[in-house]
């Protein structure tokens, strides 16, 4: 063990301490690396009970303060520049205590420390996430998806928080803004011509990317703000006893669109979700909000646009600059999302640019 990570271990042992109820002689068992920064372990405490310490050290780039103008966003990195939450237990801690209260399934946070990046929270148990069920054949995958729906109808249906407090501790929910969607997007037009041996776009070609761009991100504007998990998909959700959706990794919640939430649902990158689930989330979600199919239909293919180039353009970053070969497997879906939802009539412009600059994403595929 090296002088930091002996260091790390002696302060989750202090943390544990002070979280009390015996945590801290409890035996642990490292859970697979998170994606991000983050790493769990579970604890299973001498009467049986179990918990999650989730151990998030303070290295990434800071999260984006309230009132940064853009040239700040751009010296302080990704993170600000997008509006994550760099993975902050405060994050995790505050938005799970907001989706509590509105009786959803989040994790009950019963220790936290933000100065040194642990969480101590409640553990759903393992293999519960839908993505494995479905795999499994141990769960129906249109009822799932339609509970997953009904969810998303009652956190959309919630006024927006703009500032969640606990503590003395408060984080603020600010709005998926211009600044996020154009870095978020611009990833698919410095990556994404490289699937076909082409550079990033420059010159007048990006002159035009910039005006499709602004085009679709000022559409978005106008569509109504709801609370937006962000992250909200079949490997982040739980199917709980009781029938209950369990919520994990919402700390990057932010004031945007019921349409991202459910183009991250029915719009899966990591998996195909079958046309009866989709049709199930979108049908139920329209039926316990009462919107218009047809409204909702184009703010799905506008948002949906978005996000799939920031998917692609992400996928093509991992293969092309990170040499990870194995994010291709995914390009075929994800283009095809993209072209599904660039068939919107309202995307005419972004669509006829996406097909003169990468006419491939338009390919025949699964």
């Amino acid at each position: 063990m090296d002088s930091a990570t002996d260091s790390r271990a002696s302060e989750i042992g202090r943390f544990l301490a002070r979280a009390g109820e015996g945590w801290d002689r409890a035996i642990h068992k490292p859970l697979s690396q998170d994606a991000s920064t983050r790493r769990y372990i579970r604890l299973q405490r001498e009467d049986g009970a179990f918990a999650l310490l989730m151990d998030a050290p303070r290295v990434e780039d800071d999260p984006c303060p309230p009132d940064a103008d853009r040239s700040l966003r751009e010296k302080m990195g990704w993170n600000a520049m997008t509006r994550l939450a760099a993975s902050r237990v405060e994050a995790f801690a505050l938005i799970s205590g907001h989706l509590r209260g509105l009786g959803l399934a989040a994790p009950e946070v019963y220790a936290f420390d933000p100065a040194h990046g642990f969480a101590l929270i409640e553990d759903f148990g393992e293999g519960r996430e839908f993505a494995r069920m479905i795999e499994r054949g141990e769960a129906d995958e249109p009822s799932l998806y339609r509970a997953a729906a009904e969810t998303l109808a009652v956190l959309h249906a919630a006024p927006v928080p703009h500032r969640l407090e606990k503590s003395g501790i408060s984080w603020p929910i600010l709005d998926f803004d211009a600044v996020a969607l154009g870095a978020n997007a611009d990833l698919y037009a410095d990556w994404l011509p490289l699937e076909a041996g082409g550079t990033k776009m420059t010159g007048a070609a990006r002159a035009r990317w910039e005006d499709e761009r602004d085009a679709l991100i000022e559409k978005a504007a106008s569509f109504p703000r709801t609370f937006t998990l962000r992250d909200y998909h079949a490997e982040n959700l739980l199917w709980l006893p009781g029938g209950r959706v369990g919520l994990l990794d919402f700390q990057d919640a932010v004031r945007g669109w019921d349409a991202w939430d459910m183009a991250m649902l029915t719009q899966d990158a990591r998996r195909v979700v079958s046309h009866d689930a989709s049709e199930a989330a979108i049908e139920t979600f329209l039926a316990r909000t009462g919107q218009s199919r047809t409204d909702f239909d184009e703010r799905l293919a506008v948002i949906g646009v978005l996000n799939a180039l920031r998917i692609a353009g992400v996928f093509s970053r991992l293969q092309h600059r990170d040499q990870k070969p194995r994010y291709g497997a995914f390009q075929p879906r994800q283009l095809t999302i993209l072209a599904r939802n660039l068939a919107h009539p309202s995307l005419s412009g972004m669509r006829a640019f996406v097909r003169e600059q990468t006419p491939f994403v338009f390919e025949a595929r699964i």
